[in-house]
């Protein structure tokens, strides 16, 4: 008679469930550091003291970037999953390696957490996040489909990347409405913001065209596109500088420009070859312009 012997394996994970490595790519971490930069960006905006509000602060740091943005990249990816076929094969669920619908589901588990975070973190937040979550959604997902169009795409991403993770920071520091000063700068921020998202076209053009996508780079050629980009992020700052020293913010409106000029000496290269230095220009001219969100910030929360 034959006995069953214990098995002295390990125990595998089940060939249905995607490894939590795969997860942590699909949610994109390095997307996750503009929307917590303008986080807090929004925090000093507000001149708020942190007693306190360190509880506030860090539930906010989670929605904006991992939460609402983590969001975003799984709904974006589950619905380009055929474009990332062409473009990027092997993303997560194009590769196989989040298998079967567990893309839609991660999206869906992650909307839900996003939304509870919020409402733990005040009324105007849960509005907050409930906009983010929508327009994270309508991106890329029909009858919607923002993506598409390349020039309401971009604006979306701006809005809700810089300008609403702004605001929810401010929001959260003061426990109100931030000043207007305040939802000036970060509305121009996000209109320039608009720029940054078309360098980030210029990776899957190819793709796009096959797809009847309509970004910039499709529509215009990639020199224009790259101009385009170029003068949307020169002039919103120009916009900003002004009403700095409107204000009185001297030294932020300073800074600002110093950031500004030290931009525009890089994008004459970004021009020549966008689709080659695109993502040199993302490491040097936008890192130089969430240092000007930061400096603008500094002046509106009165630390310079």
């Amino acid at each position: 008679m034959d006995q069953s012997v214990p098995s002295t394996r390990p125990a595998t994970r089940s060939p249905n469930l995607p490894a939590p490595r795969d997860v942590l790519q699909l949610l994109k971490p390095i997307t996750w550091f503009p929307p917590m930069w303008a986080f807090m960006c929004g925090a000093v905006s507000s001149g708020a003291g942190l007693e306190g509000r360190w509880w506030f602060v860090a539930g906010g740091v989670l929605l904006a970037g991992p939460l609402v943005c983590g969001t975003s990249q799984a709904v974006n990816d589950w619905f380009d999953r055929h474009v990332d076929a062409i473009n990027e094969p092997d993303r997560p669920i194009p590769s196989g390696r989040i298998p079967g619908r567990w893309g839609l589901y991660i999206a869906i588990i992650m909307s839900l957490i996003s939304a509870s975070i919020g409402w733990l973190l005040g009324p105007i937040v849960f509005v907050a996040a409930l906009v983010g979550l929508a327009f994270a959604w309508a991106y890329s997902a029909p009858p919607f489909r923002f993506k598409e169009s390349g020039m309401v795409g971009p604006l979306v991403c701006g809005l809700t990347y810089e300008g609403l993770s702004w605001f929810t920071g401010a929001t959260v520091m003061l426990g109100a409405m931030p000043a207007k000063e305040v939802i000036f700068v970060l509305f121009f921020y996000s209109l320039g913001a608009h720029g940054i998202m078309v360098l980030n076209d210029f990776k899957a053009v190819e793709g796009d065209r096959q797809s009847g996508f309509t970004s910039l780079p499709v529509v215009m050629g990639v020199e224009a596109a790259a101009r385009f980009a170029c003068t949307t992020m020169a002039v919103n700052q120009i916009v900003v500088i002004g009403l700095l020293a409107l204000w009185g913010f001297g030294w932020s409106a300073l800074i600002v420009t110093a950031s500004l000029l030290a931009q525009i000496a890089a994008m004459p290269t970004l021009i020549r070859d966008p689709a080659g230095k695109a993502p040199w220009y993302n490491g040097v001219g936008v890192t130089l312009y969430v240092l000007g969100m930061l400096a603008a910030a500094l002046g509106l929360g009165g630390y310079i």
